[in-house]
């Protein structure tokens, strides 16, 4: 055992130094390219006395980026998350200058902008030096990964699993966000994901399901995490009775999602037990929280969500390398958005402002941020992990679901989910991976782009109400954005759809491809009568035009040409919606029972030719509605896992069952199948260390001759629900 010690500190110190000369020679390099950087006296010094000088100034520069780094990062820990980023480089650069200034006799000299530049060079320089050693010697990174789960361990309390036995398997859910269930097998044919491809030809299976109505992050992960999604029926709707705009990604609707979904199920959600959630809008009932946006709208120390930069930012290789990489993605962006332009690509969106920051944000930031908390939780041996990686589906609203562009995101996803894999190997349990989406995406020109004119004024028209004869643009839902504006400190979006003031002018909100209409002035939910004696010629107008496909209006189905279908007719409604697929005629008729369905629900036009629907907000690759592959994104299990949906009855008597019947139909159904596999073969259902008091899976589910324990009674009525931290105390939710 000591011989192995003394072989194991000899390792590490062999690397060390190996770091240190790549540092040294690096830094030799530049002070001979850089005008403004030298490592000699001004009398001049010989070769050697250089290179000395070379050595001590690289040999403190780490040393203090190894102890001086995580402090600052930790102090910085309020700063919005972009700016913390652009600070990288000016930090790195503050740390190069009191290095050089640490070397004696003044034999260095550098400008401070000059420093940033060498800072940064010599950062990602150590960590490539550093990360190719690992790469090349398997053991030393095995144990390293292994020491750093020890020391997760020992911090958390938790029990050593070699002592422990051996510790039942956990699992890792990652969301593909926007990834339907059509591309991502495309993906894998094409050579795009042969990560995902290797993982179905060796030991998983793929199949596809079915999105409610609102196919949308929101709805569909609200119903994946908490088990229910009722009364979600858009990505943004209005409610008359609090005269507010609900929208799933501005932080403080998310939280009163996740409150009504746990008060209307009695349970905190998917991850109660030993879970953490990344990235998401929801948590989950997760302890471990980071970057989920139901908390972002907490205030003070009850808000932790950004605690994951730090876990991040914490490493100055990691934040360097990323700001590059965003820099590159801002750069890259603008090319793509010029060629476009350039080609004639149609169709077409606006891609300036913010946008190429806010994709750079999706595509490195958030998901580098991500994936780095899933590897530290399987580090740590948890139990259940739900993360959203979301970059296709930004790059996708924009460039379309297909092209040059979304290959290149689906490539560096597939480099994420590889690392993960790899790194599941070393991890303290076996985990069993399950790869999920929320939605697909469906192509078309957006409905201003081919018709002239937003939906919006087609509605004010058909009342008879002024309409503007500049057509204006209706802002992107994308869940990117919020994301940003919580990294900037900025958790609640405030804008003009925010709160509706007292008129009878209709509240018209875009959805994707489905749009609502709401009258503020009519209590309730607006009878069709009642709206054609207050606006005789809109409905005629809506239903009749082309780029709109049918009108739900209560519980009518308004089509073109006068056709009509009652939801409570069997039969009127699936003939009419024939043309939108299989289930949609039910995912109408659920939304139908929603309390806060609007007066009028418009879905766009569909075209099962080619695919397309027409956004009424501005994305060529859109969700939302009904109508292509936005409602059937994919889930993926390993194959020990139990089948989604039971296989029929091989009764021969009986009439074979058609494949659509026996799809998953909506996110709760998907929910109740998660639930199962993790309640498999005593799976995640146990931690690695007890609780006091017994496993929670024991007090919900005791075993046999056990009694039950007493169930706890309902939250105080003070807004927390149990499944957000309480007021005032932070979420255990940092995963250094």
């Amino acid at each position: 055992m000591r011989r192995g010690r003394w072989r194991t500190a000899g390792s590490a110190l062999v690397r060390v130094l190996l770091v240190w000369a790549a540092s040294t020679l690096t830094m030799l390099a530049l002070a001979g390219i850089l005008p403004d950087f030298r490592l000699q006296s001004a009398d001049g010094d010989s070769v050697t006395q250089i290179g000395l000088t070379a050595a001590w100034a690289a040999g403190a520069f780490g040393l203090l980026s190894a102890l001086v780094w995580p402090v600052l990062v930790r102090a910085l820990l309020l700063v919005p998350a972009l700016v913390l980023g652009l600070l990288v480089f000016f930090l790195n650069g503050s740390l190069l200058l009191i290095a050089l200034s640490l070397i004696p006799a003044g034999r260095s000299e550098v400008a401070p902008e000059t420093a940033v530049v060498v800072a940064a060079v010599m950062s990602a320089v150590a960590s490539a030096t550093s990360t190719a050693l690992a790469v090349r010697d398997d053991e030393a990174y095995r144990r390293r990964l292994y020491r750093l789960a020890d020391r997760r361990r020992r911090r958390q309390g938790r029990a050593d699993p070699a002592q422990a036995g051996e510790p039942p398997p956990g699992v890792l859910l990652l969301q593909l966000d926007g990834v339907g269930y059509e591309e991502l097998r495309r993906a894998c044919g094409s050579g795009l994901m042969p990560t995902v491809a290797g993982l179905l030809d060796r030991s998983h299976r793929v199949a596809s399901w079915r999105t409610d109505w609102s196919s949308q992050t929101g709805a569909s992960q609200l119903g994946i995490l908490h088990g229910s999604n009722f009364d979600v029926p858009a990505f943004r709707w209005y409610e008359k009775d609090t005269r507010e705009v609900m929208v799933c990604n501005r932080p403080t609707s998310a939280a009163e999602l996740q409150r009504r979904a746990v008060e209307r199920t009695g349970d905190c959600g998917l991850l109660t037990l030993d879970g953490a959630s990344r990235g998401n809008l929801f948590s989950g009932g997760a302890d471990q929280l980071a970057l989920v946006l139901s908390v972002s709208a907490r205030r003070g120390r009850a808000n932790r969500s950004r605690a994951g930069y730090f876990a991040y930012f914490s490493d100055p290789a990691n934040a360097v390398r990323t700001a590059v990489s965003f820099v590159a993605e801002v750069v890259r962006e603008m090319g793509q958005s010029v060629r476009a332009r350039v080609r004639g690509d149609r169709p077409r969106v606006s891609r300036g402002g913010l946008y190429p920051v806010i994709r750079a944000f999706a595509t490195v930031v958030e998901r580098d941020v991500v994936v780095a908390a899933v590897i530290g939780d399987m580090l740590a041996g948890r139990s259940a992990v739900y993360a959203d990686l979301v970059a296709y589906d930004e790059v996708a609203h924009h460039s379309g679901p297909r092209g040059r562009d979304t290959d290149r995101v689906l490539q560096r996803l597939d480099r994420s989910l590889a690392l993960i894999a790899r790194v599941a190997e070393h991890a303290p349990r076996r985990y069993r991976i399950v790869l999920l989406s929320d939605h697909g995406q469906s192509p078309g020109e957006t409905f201003l782009s081919r018709y002239g004119l937003t939906l919006k004024d087609l509605v004010r028209a058909g009342c008879g109400l002024p309409v503007s004869r500049r057509a204006g643009r209706t802002r992107s839902g994308a869940e990117a954005r919020a994301a940003v504006l919580a990294a900037l400190h900025r958790p609640v979006e405030e804008d003009e759809e925010a709160h509706t003031g007292p008129g009878s002018d209709p509240v018209v909100l875009a959805s994707g491809n489905l749009a609502l209409i709401s009258f503020p002035d009519i209590r309730g939910r607006a009878s069709r009568a009642r709206i054609d004696r207050a606006h005789p010629a809109l409905l005629a107008t809506l239903a009749n035009h082309p780029g709109v496909g049918f009108l739900l209006v209560d519980g009518v189905v308004l089509g073109r040409d006068g056709r009509v279908a009652r939801l409570d007719v069997p039969g009127e409604a699936e003939e009419l919606l024939a043309a939108f697929g299989p289930g949609a005629a039910g995912a109408v008729r659920r939304t139908d029972g929603f309390p806060h369905v609007a007066d009028i629900m418009v879905n766009s036009a569909y075209d099962p030719r080619t695919g397309a629907v027409h956004a009424f907000e501005e994305q060529i690759g859109s969700h939302g509605g009904l109508g292509g592959e936005q409602g059937h994104p994919f889930l993926m299990w390993p194959t020990d896992l139990s089948d989604p949906v039971p296989a029929p009855d091989p009764d021969p008597e009986r009439e074979p069952t058609a494949a659509a019947e026996r799809e998953l139909v909506g996110a709760e159904a998907v929910h109740a199948v998660l639930r199962r596999w993790l309640r498999e073969a005593d799976g995640p259902q146990v931690p690695l260390a007890p609780t006091v008091g017994g496993s929670a899976a024991d007090r919900a589910d005791p075993p046999e001759g056990r009694p039950a324990a007493p169930v706890e009674e309902p939250p105080p009525a003070d807004g927390n629900s149990g499944s957000l931290p309480s007021a005032g105390v932070p979420a255990p939710d940092e995963i250094r």
